[in-house]
């Protein structure tokens, strides 16, 4: 490391409204005598035990290579006082704003700004942007979105996510933990109580807000591109669920930007999984010292995307494949090839027309894995010969040459349905000569939203209509040999709730045509490559055992009843002790599913967290449980959340709403 750091371990920066939000700030040596540009990270994710060794190793490093990095918890959560009713509110991007004018004019602050965040503080970032606040200079925003309805944890397609309930009942038991006692002072408990009083149902927030209506475009910076005029670094993963975003800022924001995908998961690169990780630090720190100190380094020479082609299989370091570039997007490599339908087969000339039907089993779509992968195990989709038997499926011929895409596949149908709601799980396979079918890309549909997510309108029974599917943006190569699949389903579960009724699609072939975005080779990709990884030491960490996980899928066939258990550490992290502030930090995740086949209201899901804190000598424990079912009229989801002090029960809140269903 270039530079001694000087940690803080906790500030205060007031906002105009008198709350006070907790800091950690990391400077270089000499800062407060030779000011730096700063680096800000505004989460709710609780600086002091839930963030601590990622936020060590990140801006420790930044701080190390001359820039003050600041990591904020948000108004409401971690050690900040005040409240917090939603995400993504005005009030959250106003302070924000207040934070960068008070970090601006900091000593050790030359009064330039840069903001980086990984999903929450993805979001944040770009929603900060566009406010313009005069100290922000630049953005590097990971793992986000630029909408809010159509590429977020709670609908996809105008279908509602399981992760609604899971996120959602996550975030109540965060909130529901304490600031911590020494930090706070005298009235931590006090704080902590108006805390569980006011702590916001989310789960039931969310999915009452079933259309992209106000609620949803408040904050989806789509609704505005003009409005970013900060250069923006905007970087994701293929294995997440954020990465469509990335084309679209390309494509619309005004001002300079780059694009770096990746084959990771819902990680910051240089601690990506799958691999193979990047040295991204080293990457930030070009943007950064190109953006906030004026160095011509050459990074904005670079293609505006980088991506990362995949391939079938895994090595050592993760993924196969190798890095793309495209000096601009839309790219003028990508040709838009249609592969026209017919029963059982995918041609690249029209096809003879005819009409096959689906109606799925409801639990298919078992082999889906999880919407946002984390990257650990079971995470990623299976083989999906799970649940290719169960679907519509249409195969090209073995490939004579190598067939590359890049960008996002798009299926044109003459669909027809016998109720007038009704779902569709689209996925694109890579078929490998032995058969066994890996998963590409895939879209999730609920046809009330066909055209559009803010007026919704009904099937009309035995109608057929074209309708156009916008399938996940991808990067992958099929290599000579394989196959290409198409599959059409009527249901993705546990992924997405059921539709209120099990429908029968009836698909017309003929001119139906899966369009892919074939890229020709580009000579140039030879030479792109990354830094090793780089990070910053971290505090020590002592964990008593492995990470825990467990993930069971099981049929009655019987009954025909699918149930679905996902258990063990959320998020892969074993229990921590964190020594250097003699902290202990846990948090068990657990998630049931369950459906039977025609009924659709049968569906089950059931999330438990037990969450638990040490510290200053108290025992602090979170139990919370969620639950959602439906019928064909509402959704009713309830909860209910206790929280004790050393085995003292302090609250014990339970919550209820039954919310109608609008064509979901």
């Amino acid at each position: 490391m270039p530079n001694p750091v000087r940690t803080i371990e906790h500030l205060t920066i007031a906002m105009p409204d008198g709350i006070r939000l907790a800091a950690r700030l990391w400077l270089p040596e000499g800062a407060e005598t030779a000011p730096v540009p700063a680096i800000l990270e505004y989460i709710p994710y609780r600086k002091r035990d839930g963030t601590r060794s990622r936020d060590e190793a990140m801006h420790g490093w930044f701080a190390a290579h001359g820039y003050a990095a600041i990591r904020v918890d948000m108004r409401g959560s971690g050690d900040s006082e005040g409240l917090l009713d939603d995400e993504y509110l005005p009030l959250e991007q106003e302070d924000a704003c207040a934070v960068i004018a008070w970090i601006a004019q900091q000593s050790w602050c030359d009064g330039k700004v840069g903001m980086i965040g990984k999903s929450w503080g993805g979001f944040n970032a770009l929603q900060v942007a566009a406010r313009r606040p005069p100290a922000l200079r630049a953005v590097i925003s990971v793992c986000s979105t630029d909408d809010r309805y159509a590429d977020d944890v709670h609908f996809m397609g105008g279908a509602l996510l399981a992760d609604n309930l899971w996120w959602g009942s996550a975030m109540m038991a965060w909130q529901a933990l304490p600031p911590t006692p020494s930090l706070h002072g005298e009235g931590w408990r006090e704080a902590w109580e108006k805390r569980l009083d006011h702590l916001p149902f989310f789960p039931a927030i969310w999915a009452s807000e079933q259309h992209r209506g106000t609620y949803w475009r408040q904050g989806s910076v789509c609704e505005d591109w003009s409005a970013i005029e900060v250069p923006v670094f905007a970087v994701g993963g293929w294995a997440d669920a954020y990465s469509n975003a990335i084309p679209r800022l390309l494509e619309h924001l005004p001002g300079p930007r780059l694009g770096l995908i990746g084959p990771w998961a819902h990680h910051y690169p240089h601690q990506g999984t799958p691999g193979p990780a990047i040295g991204f630090l080293e990457e930030a720190l070009r943007w950064w010292d190109h953006w906030l100190k004026g160095q011509d380094n050459g990074i904005m020479s670079e293609p505006m995307l980088r991506a990362y082609m995949q391939e079938r299989g895994t090595s050592e370091e993760g993924r196969n494949g190798r890095w793309i570039g495209e000096a601009s997007w839309p790219s003028r490599l990508i040709t838009r090839r249609p592969m026209f339908l017919s029963p059982g087969q995918l041609w690249w000339r029209p096809a003879p027309a005819a009409e096959l039907a689906i109606r799925s089993p409801l639990w298919c779509g078992a082999g889906g894995g999880e919407w946002m992968s984390s990257g650990l195990p079971g995470e990623a989709p299976a083989d999906q010969r799970l649940d290719d038997g169960l679907s519509l499926v249409f195969d090209s011929k073995e490939l004579a040459d190598r067939t590359e895409i890049l960008g996002a596949p798009e299926l044109v149908l003459e669909i027809a349905s016998d109720r007038p709601t009704a779902q569709i799980h689209v996925r694109l396979c890579d078929v490998a000569p032995d058969g066994s079918s890996e998963r590409v890309s895939y879209a999730i549909l609920n046809l009330t939203h066909r055209d559009g997510h803010a007026e919704p309108k009904p099937l009309t029974p035995g109608e057929f209509e074209t309708v156009r599917i916008r399938l996940n943006d991808c990067a992958h190569a099929f290599v000579a040999g394989n196959r290409i699949r198409l599959s059409i389903a009527t249901s993705a579960w546990p992924m997405v709730w059921p539709a209120r009724e099990q429908a029968t699609l009836t698909v017309r072939t003929g001119e139906a045509a899966l369009i892919l975005p074939v890229r020709r080779p580009r000579r140039e990709d030879a030479a792109l490559a990354f830094p090793p990884v780089s990070m910053a030491e971290t505090g020590p960490v002592h964990t008593s055992r492995p990470p825990q996980a467990e993930r069971r899928f099981s049929l009655d066939l019987i009954e025909g009843t699918a149930h679905l258990v996902v258990d063990g550490d959320a998020f892969g992290s074993a229990p921590m002790r964190f020594e250097e502030i003699a902290t202990d930090f846990a948090h068990k995740l657990r998630r049931e599913f369950s459906i039977r086949d025609g009924e659709p209201h049968s569906a089950r899901q059931t999330v438990t967290h037990h969450c638990t804190l040490a510290c200053d000598g108290i025992e602090f424990r979170i139990e919370a449980e969620a639950r959602m079912i439906a019928n064909d009229e509402n959704f009713e989801i309830s909860a209910r959340i206790q929280a004790f002090q050393d085995w003292v029960e302090i609250a014990d809140r339970s919550f209820h709403e039954v919310i109608p269903r609008r064509l979901v």
